[in-house]
């Protein structure tokens, strides 16, 4: 176990069902304890540098039931929260929600895209820039990622390069350049079992997306363990 001090911002109801389950998983991909991780809740809390000075890494994952893609006003807020901390140049890893919003925040665009959804497992291609990347580079051309989502980018900030695509989806994962500011639409904080029983936790997702019964998704899907290797190697290229 190491003694590295995170935040994790999470974007969930407290009734969400995989609201702890996103803190066991971060922890575990990350080889510590939930302990060791602090949560920030950003549907109530309004990020500040303060927040951030105590912690070495950042981390933002999945939602639930909320859409990057939103004008509420706590996604108004939730945008000025981010934009911060993108400032703030924090050692930060950021999935799926985490992905969109960044990419959002910083000037990107997003879209609600049914057609082009991915839940299960897909095989995820680096481009030529992830082939040279520093940590993207320790993984093979291609691989299997778990996935989960609805919303997609399909304009990067400025800034930015792009890292991997899928077939259906071309910006799967960049990096802020000159930053240690990573994202990925997929989920490396993810198992097999954890996306399983994600899944299972919002059946409705099942129904929508993937369009089978639960039993014939959880045959389609297998594991994908490199794409399980990189919050470590982000830590290790960024914190060691």
């Amino acid at each position: 176990m190491n003694d590295t001090r995170y935040l994790l911002i999470q974007i969930r109801d407290f009734d969400d069902p995989i609201r702890l389950q996103e803190i066991s998983c971060f922890a575990d991909a990350l080889q510590s304890t939930p302990e060791s991780i602090t949560v920030f809740d950003l549907l109530s809390m309004r990020l500040e540098a303060s927040h951030l000075a105590e912690f070495d890494m950042v981390m933002i994952g999945g939602s639930g039931r909320y859409s990057v893609t939103s004008n509420a006003p706590w996604m108004k807020h939730a945008m000025v929260s981010l934009q911060r901390l993108l400032e703030s140049g924090k050692p930060t890893f950021a999935s799926c929600w985490g992905f969109q919003s960044l990419a959002r925040a910083a000037g990107g665009k997003v879209i609600h895209d049914l057609p082009h959804a991915e839940l299960g497992t897909s095989l995820v291609t680096l481009t030529d820039a992830g082939k040279l990347d520093p940590i993207f580079s320790q993984l093979p051309e291609s691989f299997e990622a778990y996935m989960g989502h609805e919303d997609r980018v399909i304009e990067l900030p400025p800034g930015t390069t792009l890292l991997a695509s899928t077939e259906a989806v071309a910006q799967q994962a960049f990096r802020f350049d000159g930053c240690p500011i990573y994202c990925t639409q997929f989920h490396p904080e993810l198992t097999l079992p954890t996306l399983l029983s994600r899944v299972e936790a919002y059946p409705e997702y099942c129904e929508r997306i993937a369009q089978v019964p639960f039993d014939v998704f959880r045959r389609q899907c297998q594991a994908a363990p490199h794409c399980e290797t990189l919050l470590r190697l982000f830590q290790e290229h960024f914190l060691a």
